[in-house]
């Protein structure tokens, strides 16, 4: 399918719409929050990274349970409620800082529940996907979904800045709320039922199912690796933002409205990323060219604690900017390789195990920056961190992957592989 064709289609083009929209309030809500917390509450470094972690949380507590649920239930429906909730959790913020009653653990609670819906949301997006789009149109499809939200990052904080320098940061979480309900009446909007049914309830209990899962994951010596790098590269990556507003607000002495400008200068980098993804694999191979994008991040990682203010704020958005294009880039080519390659019955599975490595260690990461930042100070943190983000790469440089060109096709060429090579 050409690329005017995808878009063509209505209810990619329903999935698409709803997910950029809800996106673009993500990213308002991703900056508005810390803002909040630094500007309104006045909160210290450490309980800043105590929200972001709250966040990823749930990943860790409930994550693998949601991919056997997910795999058991329409996706369609668990999204729509996923949307309902987040919506009314979105809202419950400006209206107790309207009545004077907004306080940390509020705020606390929030992304702690929002983190929730947001498990079984994503879990279920990333099996619902390849049910509405042709298999030939996945990376094509990947491609503008991590374009739009790429693209999502850009506008984001420069509308949470702007909004928070004009009504104050809370006005700035209404536009998340409108974003779910967009997100809603997008999907509810989809015509064609999903091509592939979810598994039957009987075909096992929830522990047997979880432990198929993990188990095709944790054998198979692509996926595996994948994982692993996914948990040391989020590690390292939200280490430093989860201190990034605190430290342009407190060390460059910055405002909100020039906090929003840069980072989203920074994120626009996600913009390249997904725009030469599918060129980057073709030309490297998808093996290759994921290898390559991860790498490629490092140098650009190194050049955010150089910040300053003046001119060398500059360097913050270079450095952001490398990051996010090559990271971005390389998720493209490896979400499309994980959807084509998983069987379908075990994908749900299989992306909540890894996202229960990737994201697991997000909240752990937000943690060590917020106590670093609390106990060596900003500056040193991001140092350490992004020195971290520069050296994970070297695990993708474990198993097979780093000999291919191309990522194969199916579990199956792998084990004719290993047999010939036998």
């Amino acid at each position: 399918m050409t690329s005017a064709g995808l878009f063509r289609d209505h209810d990619f083009r329903m999935l698409w719409i709803g997910e950029t929209t809800s996106a673009l309030g993500t990213n308002v809500t991703r900056l508005a929050v810390p803002l909040v917390a630094v500007l309104t509450l006045d909160v210290s470094t450490f309980q800043v990274a105590l929200l972001t972690a709250a966040g990823w949380l749930p990943w860790l507590v409930i994550g693998l349970p949601a991919g056997a649920w997910v795999d058991r239930l329409s996706r369609r429906p668990l999204m729509l409620v996923c949307d309902g909730v987040s919506l009314a959790l979105l809202l419950s913020v400006p209206a107790a800082a309207w009545a004077g009653g907004l306080t940390f653990a509020h705020l606390l609670g929030v992304e702690l529940l929002l983190g929730t819906a947001a498990v079984f949301f994503q879990t279920a997006y990333q099996v619902y996907l390849p049910g509405i789009v042709d298999a030939g149109s996945i990376p094509e499809a990947n491609a503008k979904l991590q374009g739009s939200e790429a693209a999502a990052q850009v506008a984001g904080p420069g509308i949470a800045g702007l909004v928070t320098q004009a009504v104050g940061a809370v006005a700035g979480l209404l536009v998340d709320a409108l974003s779910f309900a967009v997100s809603a009446v997008s999907l509810w909007r989809i015509r064609s039922p999903e091509r592939a049914e979810p598994a039957a309830e009987d075909a096992g209990g929830l522990r047997r199912q979880i432990t198929e899962g993990l188990r095709f994951l944790g054998g198979d010596p692509y996926l595996r690796v994948l994982a692993g790098y996914g948990a040391l590269s989020n590690l390292a990556l939200t280490g430093y933002q989860s201190i990034l507003v605190v430290f342009l607000v407190r060390e460059l002495s910055v405002t909100a409205a020039t906090v929003g400008l840069l980072v989203a200068g920074m994120s626009a980098g996600g913009l390249l990323g997904a725009a030469v993804a599918t060129t980057v694999a073709r030309r490297l191979g998808s093996a290759r060219g994921m290898i390559a994008a991860n790498f490629a991040a490092g140098p650009f990682a190194l050049l955010i604690p150089l910040g300053a203010p003046g001119p060398r704020l500059l360097l913050v958005v270079l450095g952001g900017f490398g990051i996010g294009a090559a990271v971005v880039a390389g998720n493209v080519i490896k979400g499309s390789f994980r959807q084509t390659y998983t069987p379908r019955p075990l994908l749900g599975r299989v992306v909540v195990g890894m996202q229960f490595l990737n994201y697991g260690t997000i909240p752990l990461g937000a943690l060590l920056g917020g106590a670093l930042g609390t106990g060596l100070g900003l500056r040193p943190t991001m140092w350490i961190m992004v020195v971290c983000v520069a050296l994970a790469p070297l695990a993708l440089l474990i198993g097979p992957a780093k000999r291919a060109r191309d990522f194969p096709e199916s579990p199956r060429t792998v084990r004719e592989q290993a047999l010939s090579a036998a």
